[in-house]
């Protein structure tokens, strides 16, 4: 058997100290294979977002051991976990997160620019991303120019346009309607399913953890009980 594309040993992570110390995560075990559509859920405190930024690089453990594809991502250095991020991690958040002043296509190249693409490479490339999620004809729009879902589906974009492995979706539904929330989990199930990027999605709403693969449920920094979804 393969092993997990991402696994967790024993972590921990405590912020503060003394009085003021608190436990995010007491020791969790959590292991997600390559191609899995995996739902965090969780009340606030639960542990589920420091999870996320530990799987995003954008956190690190107290104690235990965190392995990326088989490495320990706790002894790569700063450049390291940057280029972790920028070579195999897509993001996308609940506030879209889109430079206000730039248009919807120059906001999908910007992972394209930290990666040092050419120009026409970077053009293409984010043309490609925005017609997979049916944005093409709003290429030059601004932010302002677009509704909530257009700009998740930008957000979206700028999250596969370097063909990551793993998307980490921090709430991608929580500024929109049930309409527009429903299409931004088909467009994610879709990657899922037909190019198997790696889904990893946090999310207070059932319905839309029901996208899912699988639903691991956070409560008081452990893991509290795993569930299938239902789509």
């Amino acid at each position: 058997m393969s092993q997990p594309l991402i696994s967790f040993k024993s972590i921990s992570k405590v912020y503060g100290k003394g009085e003021a110390k608190t436990y995010a995560l007491k020791g969790i075990d959590l292991e997600i294979n390559e191609g899995e559509f995996v739902a965090i859920m969780g009340s606030s405190g639960s542990g589920k977002s420091t999870t996320m930024n530990i799987i995003g690089c954008l956190d690190t453990p107290t104690d235990g051991t965190f392995l990326f594809k088989g490495v320990d991502v706790g002894s790569l250095d700063r450049n390291q976990k940057a280029l972790l991020r920028r070579n195999y991690l897509g993001f996308i958040f609940q506030g879209f997160n889109l430079l206000g002043r730039t248009t919807a296509l120059e906001n999908v190249e910007l992972p394209l620019i930290y990666r040092g693409e050419k120009e026409a490479k970077r053009y293409e490339d984010s043309m490609k991303a925005l017609v997979q999620v049916g944005l093409e004809k709003v290429a030059t729009h601004t932010p302002a120019e677009l509704s909530g879902g257009q700009q998740q589906r930008v957000a979206i974009a700028r999250a596969i346009v370097t063909n990551p492995l793993v998307i980490l979706a921090d709430e991608p539904t929580g500024n929109l309607d049930s309409e527009r929330s429903q299409e931004v989990m088909k467009l994610l199930q879709s990657f899922n399913k037909t190019q198997g990027i790696t889904i990893i999605m946090v999310t207070h709403e059932h319905d839309m953890a029901s996208y899912a693969d699988r639903i691991i449920h956070f409560k008081d920094g452990l893991i509290e009980q795993e569930s299938k979804g239902v789509e």
